[in-house]
């Protein structure tokens, strides 16, 4: 779902990131059949959206990927690689909009390919069975297996029809075995298994767009909370790939310029029980974690850097809470440092 969805998610979603993100990585690479919408409008992170005087040059135009109504023995499917190699915790399967054109069925196969794009070879793993799919809903399944790492997926749609949106939540492999104890490395960065746990808005846009790659394509791709009219400021919590001490940060406000916060600060804490989903009393102590970073003045559209001399060495931690005054947005959120 999108930060501004007011579907309910299932338990299994909590801390995850969805895999199958088009922003993150994700593509579609193969489809049997798209005639009527592209495999790629599946993976759209926004949610279904719907016109009804839309049409394109092969009739109704849908967001979502669709295949035309088969006239042969068989069924569509499609193969999707992921924005990462994952753990996958379940799946939502949108119809939203699809109502006399959805599958009536789906199955999700898996497979782990370490280098390039599946090929004749690849062995598929069934990680959800064929199951019964209805008119524009979402359709949550959790699988069961939840530790082994799959790169790739091939959705079965049972026998043709359009799925609006395909989510898979999970989380981020990243090996961290093969990083040396004095490599510097980037803590925060989503790829590497970071995670937004808790905010106190995202009007705009979750704050876990803060640990995407690159600096950002549009004012869009941070995070970036409503206009405050009251006291307080806006924060966020996240839960680093690997315990670290931090040793240099980055804050990017690149493409807010009118928008941008006053000013930031980091405060850390080293937490490794700390669960995926936060109480109202863990939220409020993190106020009192240490700083790493103290109150900094920042600027619009610009990389503000942080070394030795205006951070401090608290040693290792595996939560961070990023706090900007008063609002505004954060493009990007840089923790580089060493594992520990």
């Amino acid at each position: 779902m999108t930060e501004n969805s007011t579907t309910s998610l299932p338990s299994f979603a909590a801390g995850a990131i969805n895999l199958a993100s088009a922003r993150l990585g994700a593509k579609g690479l193969y489809a049997t059949d798209e005639f009527f919408a592209p495999l790629e409008r599946m993976l759209a992170d926004t949610d279904a959206f719907w016109d009804p005087n839309l049409y394109d040059d092969n009739g109704k135009w849908m967001d979502g990927w669709e295949s035309r109504r088969k006239r042969v023995p068989g069924h569509d499917w499609a193969i999707i690689k992921l924005a990462m190699p994952g753990r996958i915790f379940g799946f939502d399967v949108d119809t939203s909009y699809f109502t006399g054109n959805y599958p009536p069925h789906c199955s999700i196969e898996a497979a782990f390919v370490e280098n390039g794009d599946p090929g004749d070879a690849t062995i598929w793993t069934e990680i959800l069975a064929q199951s019964p799919l209805g008119p524009s809903a979402h359709h949550f399944f959790e699988n069961a297996d939840k530790q082994k790492i799959w790169t790739h997926l091939r959705l079965h749609i049972y026998p043709d029809g359009g799925v609006a949106r395909l989510r898979v939540y999970g989380s981020a492999y990243f090996d961290w075995s093969k990083v040396g104890s004095a490599e510097e490395i980037d803590l925060a960065y989503i790829f590497n298994g970071a995670k937004s746990l808790a905010w106190s808005d995202a009007h705009y846009g979750h704050p876990d767009k803060m640990l995407g790659p690159g600096r950002g394509i549009n004012m869009g791709d941070g995070w970036e909370t409503k206009r405050r009219r009251g006291p307080g400021h806006d924060w966020a919590i996240i839960r680093l790939g690997h315990p670290g001490t931090i040793k240099r940060v980055i804050v990017d406000t690149a493409f807010f310029k009118g928008n941008f916060p006053d000013n930031c600060e980091l405060l850390g804490a080293h937490l490794p029980n700390l669960g995926e989903t936060l109480s109202e009393a863990e939220i409020a102590a993190s106020e009192s974690w240490k700083p790493i970073l103290p109150r900094s003045k920042l600027q619009m559209d610009h990389i503000h850097e942080y070394g030795a001399d205006a951070i401090a060495d608290i040693g290792p931690v595996t939560h961070v809470r990023i706090a900007m005054h008063p609002d505004g947005g954060i493009m990007r959120l840089r923790l580089f440092g060493v594992k520990g």
